[in-house]
């Protein structure tokens, strides 16, 4: 193994340790994995939250944005696209294996104008691959995506709307 090589592998490690550092540091209690989880893999997404104008229930003449679905690209942390994110809520790798995903916990995020935090339980759908192991997912580190305050009506039900959002997602695998 060339020295290069070596050093490329110590700076992933110690990259790797740090993000899973900072993540754990910053996260509530709540939307921490089990004890019996370890970080896999930092997946950074790009995408949109879509939401639609719709009548609100129970509510003659009330108009609300509800979520239909995200949409997003998912990347490794050298800013590879390595997969997306889609309505489920699923993950998908290039190489095929797909994750799906159920709401566990949810924690406002720092920002207000942010989309909450997420812990998420992960079972996998598709062919074995990179995600196929992946038993939880925390949403983190989330920019933007929430609904917008305004523009729902009546003369814009079935309208939908796609607001900008990034978000860190942490896989988590069995230890």
């Amino acid at each position: 193994m060339s020295v290069l090589s070596r050093i490329m592998i110590v700076l992933s490690l110690a990259s790797i340790g740090s993000c899973a550092s900072q993540q754990l540091a910053n996260v509530p209690d709540k939307l921490k994995p089990g004890a019996n989880e370890s970080l896999a893999m930092v997946v950074p997404a790009k995408g949109v939250q879509i939401y639609e104008c719709r009548a609100v229930k129970d509510k003659p003449g009330a108009y609300e944005w509800a979520f239909v679905a995200p949409e997003a690209d998912l990347f490794d942390t050298r800013g590879n696209r390595i997969g997306k994110h889609y309505g489920g809520p699923h993950w998908e790798s290039n190489d095929s294996s797909k994750i799906i995903g159920a709401l566990k916990e949810r924690a406002d995020a720092p920002a207000a104008d942010a989309i909450p935090w997420l812990l998420l339980s992960a079972k996998s759908v598709g062919p074995k691959g990179s995600f196929s192991n992946v038993t939880s997912i925390q949403r983190v580190n989330t920019v933007g995506g929430v609904a917008p305050k305004t523009g729902c009506s009546q003369a814009a039900g079935g309208k939908p709307a796609r607001v900008n959002y990034t978000a860190d997602y942490y896989f988590f695998a069995g230890k």
